[in-house]
């Protein structure tokens, strides 16, 4: 199909985009560049926040265990900081964080994602002065490699989307639950739980809530105007209300374990395709909607094969600000040692620039970001520098970057 790019594409796509036409009535893209700055070479986290820590009118670094301040990024503990080596023999308590209000004192906090199936909780920020900020558990299990933190219901007010084992059973156990969690009128106490699926029953596993599930993901699969959840064995339908009942769920293969999945309309037809990436192993895929009625038929096809590997998180944005949304994933380093497939390959950063044809069909080329840094099992794009374009923050085994979007 036109818009899977062939191996060679690949090769003339690893550039910055054209520069400028020589008629200055014509409409071109900006050349994009980008400067990295190393923040901190130790493997710290392999997630990463953003937020004004100080309240300064700058953006800080937040790595769960770390806060660097801008704009020299002196360093700060939150906790006491782990020493994880390079990574080859273990990993980080910080799979994920997010920065947000959480009590409402005007004070950036911290929402942490520990090692898979371990509690989760929220760090308070103590308000200018020094020392470790107070630790909140907000519940006692986080499952699925990819928990989220977004606004489910288009309110502008996020919320923690993931799954969670029984509280007692063996994390490792096959009893999980998907679900959204809020805090409730005292954000200190544990969060409010509202049911996505069902809880596990005898004989009836549900995709994507294990301890180390790989696949999630928040889009409107059926555009009806609602954010649904979606997981690699199928999606939990949004109801025009949440009366905490469980959501819907609609099985549908959609591929193999990946990282973060989106709903995009790939094809040009009309319905929202997922578009998904291996967490571990080679691809990058879309998943084109092909149901018909109360029927969910996704077709798999390879939009890159083996570009880059061990793609454990992405985001879709838009980088160059044409109008259109980019992919944006990279090599989580070491995510396994070194037994992953590619795992000896450069840690790259790519972001995938989008064009649509007349029909809507949308192509994806891929741009080079970084070269020596990948992703964790989250990262950041924000406009850091607030000069209106896009950066990107990353932690992992390869330490913390900062790489800031650069225009002519």
């Amino acid at each position: 199909m036109r818009w899977v790019l062939s191996p060679a594409l690949f090769l003339v796509a690893l550039a910055t985009i054209p520069g400028q036409s020589a008629d200055p009535a014509v409409k071109t893209a900006p050349v994009i560049s980008w400067k990295k700055t190393t923040i901190d070479a130790k493997f710290r986290s392999e997630g990463v926040a953003v937020a004004d820590v100080n309240r300064d009118g700058k953006l800080d670094i937040l790595t769960g265990e770390m806060w660097y301040e801008a704009p020299d990024w002196k360093p700060h503990e939150i906790s006491k900081p782990g020493d994880y080596g390079n990574g080859l023999g273990g990993y980080s308590h910080v799979f994920a964080c997010w920065a947000d209000d959480i009590n409402s004192d005007g004070w950036a906090d911290l929402i942490v994602i520990d090692f898979p199936g371990e509690p989760c909780y929220w760090l308070e920020n103590p308000k200018g002065k020094e020392g470790h900020w107070k630790k909140h558990v907000l519940w006692h299990s986080a499952c699925n490699e990819t928990p989220l933190y977004v606004d489910l219901f288009g309110k502008g007010q996020r919320v923690l989307v993931m799954a969670f084992q029984p509280k007692g059973k063996k994390p490792d156990g096959n009893e999980g639950q998907m679900a959204w969690f809020a805090p409730g009128k005292n954000p200190e106490e544990l969060w409010t739980m509202h049911p996505i699926s069902e809880p596990t029953t005898m004989g009836k596993t549900i995709p994507g809530t294990m301890r180390y599930a790989h696949g999630l993901g928040v889009g409107d699969l059926n555009r009806d105007g609602r954010a649904d959840v979606m997981c690699s064995g199928g999606w939990w339908e949004q109801p025009a209300k949440d009366g905490g009942n469980p959501w819907k769920f609609h099985a549908a293969n959609l591929g193999e374990a990946c990282a973060d999945m989106f709903a995009i309309d790939v094809d040009g037809d009309g319905k929202n395709d997922v578009v998904s990436s291996s967490a571990h192993k080679f691809g990058i895929w879309a998943h084109l909607n092909k149901s018909t009625g109360d029927k969910d038929t996704f077709n798999t096809t390879v939009l890159f094969k083996d570009l880059v590997s061990e793609t454990h998180a992405m985001h879709y944005v838009d980088i160059d600000g044409d109008g259109l949304k980019d992919l944006v994933t990279g090599k989580r380093w070491w995510s396994h040692g070194r037994s992953e497939p590619g795992s000896d390959k450069p840690a790259m950063i790519f972001w995938f620039k989008c064009s649509e044809a007349k029909d809507g069909v949308s192509t994806f080329t891929p741009q080079v970001i970084d070269d020596n840094s990948g992703i964790g099992t989250q990262f950041e794009i924000i406009d850091i520098n607030k000069d209106g374009t896009l950066d990107i923050v990353v932690s992992n085994k390869k330490g913390v970057h900062l790489i800031v979007q650069e225009r002519k």
